[in-house]
């Protein structure tokens, strides 16, 4: 039976998201798995007056990949790819997952090989973005294993989604819009600020954000949404922090993890699960154990941790930063070939100051924004 929902996401993401307009040359990346959300993104990009390429992926296949690729063809880059960041106006990519542990045992030398052969093309598409001549998008279809992941049967697990990307089904461009308008008060405030702390269990960090931009997300480009993020200044990371949940990166899931910062730069690591992935992955370039993100969730609709990034990040009552690249509209000059988000739980006593003053405290603005 069609799921009336799908046309309703697609809409969001093409007339919302990326405003598309005629003439856009699109690309729509995805597993074969999110046939339904794909064929919605394409008639809605062709509605759009656009020029919409379909690049549907395998299930399976880049568990293949690392199995049988040699070194060469671990660090080979398709120029179709190339082409595509370097020249195409939008790009929407699908998150759907057949088996969400399927590269648990990849070697972890392999995937750094390949993240770091892709470097070169991860600063084009940030610059690219960065300059809003890439727009992009990016969602998850929802399929048993992210149930099973998340601890619910698809059906709930697909109204988890669906809720949590359109709150407002009747209206989800005026919801978050709305979204927008409460989360420009947060950014504005935040404008001109110097240093922030956090505390939090296990974690007593500082940071200086100086001179640096705070973006409002607010379902242009995540899909759902709901943070204030910017780039730490690059040398600024001073002390330790325990990430509250697992901390997930090429499929790879890596528990209690640790850090300690000295001058902006991880020099200590450590985890309960899956440590030397943890310690390879952060040896990948230069950029790997300096933070190019830190962000405040605040989608209070999202309390529960599923194992996906794109929904766990957003968490009402917590902060995420991502170790490797930042983005260039914030004003971090951070470049990495990954780009890793983890995540740390302030609901239970965590506390964020600014420039001395209490923004933040057990989950909540203390501020009325």
């Amino acid at each position: 039976m069609r799921d009336e929902r799908i046309e309703k996401l697609a809409d969001l993401m093409v007339n919302y998201s990326v405003k598309m307009k005629p003439g856009d040359k699109v690309v729509i990346r995805g597993s074969a798995d999110a046939e339904p959300l794909l064929k919605a993104l394409y008639v809605k990009s062709l509605q759009a007056g656009a020029f919409p390429l379909l690049m549907p992926s395998i299930p399976g296949a880049d568990l293949l990949f690392y199995q049988h690729a040699s070194d060469e063809q671990l660090t080979y880059i398709h120029p179709v790819m190339k082409e595509v960041i370097s020249t195409y106006d939008v790009m929407f990519n699908v998150i759907c997952d057949r088996n969400t542990k399927a590269l648990s045992n990849v070697d972890p030398a392999k995937m750094v090989k390949y993240s770091q052969a892709g470097s070169e093309i991860m600063k084009i598409y940030m610059e690219r973005a960065a300059k809003g001549e890439l727009r992009w998008s990016l969602t998850l279809f929802p399929t048993e294993a992210n149930a099973q992941e998340a601890e619910m049967s698809l059906e709930e697990y697909e109204n988890f989604v669906f809720n949590a990307c359109m709150p407002d089904m009747n209206d989800p461009v005026g919801y978050w819009t709305q979204v927008a308008a409460r989360q420009d008060k947060i950014v504005e405030w935040l404008k001109g600020k110097k240093r922030v702390h956090v505390k939090g269990k296990e974690t007593d960090l500082r940071l200086s954000i100086e001179g640096r931009t705070f973006i409002n997300c607010c379902c242009k480009e995540n899909v759902p949404d709901g943070e204030v993020f910017t780039g730490p200044v690059e040398d600024s990371m001073e002390g330790h922090v325990y990430f509250s949940y697992p901390a997930i990166y090429g499929g790879r899931e890596v528990t209690g993890v640790r850090l300690w910062f000295e001058k902006g730069k991880v020099v200590r690591a450590t985890a309960e699960k899956n440590e030397a992935f943890l310690l390879q992955t952060l040896d990948t370039d230069a950029g790997a154990r300096y933070v190019g993100e830190f962000a405040i969730g605040t989608n209070d609709g999202i309390q529960k941790f599923t194992g996906e990034i794109l929904f766990d990040e957003k968490i009402g009552g917590s902060f995420h930063m991502a170790l490797g690249a930042g983005y260039p509209e914030t004003g971090s000059v951070n470049e990495s070939s990954i780009h890793w988000d983890m995540i740390c739980d302030l609901r239970d006593g965590g506390e964020i100051w600014v420039d001395d003053e209490l923004l933040y405290q057990n989950g909540k603005f203390v501020i009325d924004f």
